[in-house]
């Protein structure tokens, strides 16, 4: 039989930019499941009990920046907080650069102390999925990590990337002091002016008020869990392309 598909008309238009629209709905609300009942089963199994999280020093206490607003880093070292969508792909990615010494994904940005990853994902806490990237400023300048993070996610959607929709998913860079407030600033002009994107940048710039480390379970995520149907459908690519983009800055070996 065949299909009958409505005839462009007064109602026509509409009805399309409505199913549209729904569909869209659908394909977010099934990779937010995706993603979150991966997770669950992760942490059911115990692997949140192997102890790689514990080795890597990670604790469920917030990371708040001092009275200064730095946050405390080893001598010669400088921390930039990003966030930019799914944080399994953002940490994969940046610990591959030169001079990046360990990335940790989190959350920051929100009111609530200590949330777990079913609060964020609530989209109520406030909170954005985050990165602390603790780097050596003599191998990879904090610009030259902004320049990379605002031409690797999309900064010009608002509370999303990709299928990932909510406030959890926004673009923000948390800045630790003025010096980095003006990079940031002078990084989104510069793409900007170079129209790089025919959208305007909504990334926000706010100033760092603390980072939760998440879950052991998610540190590494992407490289432990490789064939878990998000990270094979939507990691594993965008991945691949931050390599063939940034081939010159990735570690040996990367």
């Amino acid at each position: 039989m065949e299909r009958a598909f409505p005839r462009p008309g007064k109602f026509g238009i509409g009805r399309i930019l409505v199913a549209t629209a729904a569909a869209i709905c659908i394909a977010c609300a099934l990779f937010a499941l995706i993603r979150l009942t991966g997770a669950r089963l992760i942490a059911s199994s115990g692997h949140d009990s192997a102890g790689f999280g514990q080795a890597a020093g990670l604790s469920r206490s917030p990371a708040m920046a001092p009275a200064d607003g730095k946050a405390a880093v080893p001598k010669g070292r400088q921390v930039a907080t990003l966030a930019g969508g799914c944080f399994w792909a953002l940490q994969s990615e940046f610990e591959e650069l030169r001079g990046v010494d360990r990335v940790v994904a989190g959350y920051a940005g929100g009111k609530t102390r200590n949330p777990t990853y079913e609060d964020v994902c609530t989209g109520m806490t406030g909170h954005a999925e985050s990165i602390q990237i603790t780097f050596d400023p003599k191998k990879v300048s904090y610009t030259d990590l902004l320049r990379i993070f605002l031409t690797d996610i999309d900064p010009t959607t608002k509370d999303r990337q990709g299928n990932d929709a909510g406030t959890q998913y926004r673009s923000v860079i948390f800045y630790h002091d003025a010096a980095q407030q003006a990079a940031a600033r002078q990084a989104i002009e510069r793409i900007t002016a170079s129209r790089l994107y025919s959208d305007p940048i909504v990334t926000e710039v706010v100033p760092f008020s603390g980072f939760y480390p998440a879950e052991a379970y998610h540190q590494d995520y992407f490289a432990h869990n490789p064939q878990q149907p998000y990270c094979a459908q939507v990691v594993a690519p965008e991945v691949s392309r931050f390599r063939k983009l940034n081939s010159a800055r990735l570690k040996p070996g990367g």
